[in-house]
């Protein structure tokens, strides 16, 4: 449990910085292109201002994610041992391929800005972006392949590869891919609208704040409602791979055909497993799984006890996550009719300087819902959490837990500190830039 509780800190800090990092990248090389195709200086300062967000997001998303692989060693060294052959293929490719190619560029792209050409300086910002969401591909092909394991052979006593291509290609990864990224585009979109909606309720900069809401809100509208219908397509793969999550994501206990999904369901106060679910729509489980109103839904009373995941979280951080994803599709069509007046219109931007943390807790109870929703399997069918944590003794875990827990907590201090002083200044003057 403790080495549990560490990987889990850690993922949820490390994912704090890698979905702005996604986003931004796309939104900095739109910004840059527009510069090169225009010859409009407003646009190169566009893109400096919020380099300097990207840049701090990134260094914090490296360093993080960096300790985040050393614990398949020190507290999970039974499961490296055991897919270690499969899963340390696909981490290599991605610090090899995309991870080097993407820190190399950024390099380029941050000391390049008066030695290269609008048009060239463009371009090493669309490689920057390319090899981050390549980078975000090999991760997500290595988690979904413990979500659903496909190309391998049991031989030697562990699981070896047989497929590369079935892994890479196989339609869990990629749901789980475009469903990740699309999240991680509205945190970006979402960062970009409270910043600017900040300076436009000051009334500073407001040409340029207005120029960075709009194309954000652009940006954001398309994948809030590219992520609603995303997601049912993600429900169907989770129906036909991993039954007993979708049971739990609804808190869905008995089989049965025109299965309901429950709006709300609150714990039973004699301590059961099972909760008090309220609000019932009918048929509409079944309609998210099978596209079929009239299917059957399995139900947890038909999964042995110690083959369920824990009901109340799963299904919490999957209500949360549905959500927020229907409220970031009102926020950002409720823009789309207040884009050309926004200043008039003070209520709606301190909505989306609020909004700011939203995405964030969305896409955080998406892996909550992803990983606690997967035990009590570590690779789904094959290897059991428990069998997969490494021989050592509680108190280590411990110890190296609260250290974590420690830095963690200044460098998340030091890092938002850093990234709220630059977004409070604004961009520098066009001659600076």
């Amino acid at each position: 449990m403790l080495s549990r509780l560490q990987f889990a800190a850690a993922t949820f800090f490390h994912f704090l910085f890698v979905p702005l990092t996604l986003g931004l990248s796309i939104l900095l090389a739109i910004m840059e292109t527009r510069w090169a195709v225009s010859g409009n200086q407003e646009f190169k300062r566009m893109a400096r201002f919020w380099g300097k967000i990207f840049v701090i997001n990134f260094a914090l998303g490296v360093v993080t994610g960096i300790t985040l692989e050393f614990q398949f060693g020190t507290n999970w060294a039974r499961y490296s041992a055991y897919v270690g052959d499969i899963f340390g293929s696909l981490l290599a490719i991605e610090a090899t391929i995309a991870f080097f190619l993407e820190s190399t560029f950024i390099g380029v792209w941050i000391f390049t800005w008066n030695r290269l050409s609008p048009r060239a300086h463009a371009f090493v910002m669309w490689l920057i972006a390319a090899a981050t969401n390549i980078s975000a591909y090999w991760i997500l092909s290595a988690n979904a392949w413990m979500q659903h394991p496909v190309g391998y052979v049991l031989r030697n006593g562990r699981a070896e590869l047989d497929d590369f291509l079935a892994i890479i290609t196989q339609r869990f990864a990629v749901v789980e891919f475009m469903h990740t990224v699309s999240g991680a585009y509205i945190v970006a979109g979402f960062v970009v609208m409270g910043v600017s909606a900040y300076h436009l309720l000051k009334k500073r900069e407001v040409e340029f704040f207005t120029r960075s809401f709009r194309m954000a809100l652009i940006f954001a509208l398309i994948f809030s409602l590219f992520e609603v219908v995303q997601g049912h397509l993600n429900g169907g793969e989770v129906a036909k791979a991993q039954p007993s999550k979708l049971a739990a994501m609804e808190s869905h206990w008995k089989t049965q055909k025109r299965a309901p999904i429950y709006l709300f369901a609150m714990p039973r106060p004699d301590g059961g497993g099972n909760l008090i679910e309220i609000l019932p729509i009918p048929g509409a489980l079944s309609l998210l799984a099978f596209h079929d109103p009239n299917a059957e839904v399995k139900g947890l009373n038909d999964f042995k006890p110690e083959d369920r995941p824990p009901v109340l979280l799963t299904f919490g951080a999957f209500k949360i996550m549905v959500g927020l994803g229907f409220l970031f599709v009102l926020l950002t069509v409720w823009g789309l009719f207040v884009r050309n007046r926004l200043t008039d219109n003070p209520r709606y931007l301190r909505f989306m300087l609020l909004a700011i943390p939203l995405p964030y807790i969305a896409i955080e109870a998406g892996w909550m819902v992803a990983e606690v929703g997967r035990q009590p399997w570590l690779v789904w069918g094959l290897m059991r959490t428990a069998q997969g944590v490494s021989p050592v003794d509680a108190h280590q875990v411990a110890v190296s837990f609260i250290a974590f827990i420690v830095f963690y907590g200044l460098l998340g201090i030091t890092a938002f500190w850093l990234m709220a002083r630059y977004a409070k200044r604004g961009p520098e003057p066009l001659a600076a830039a």
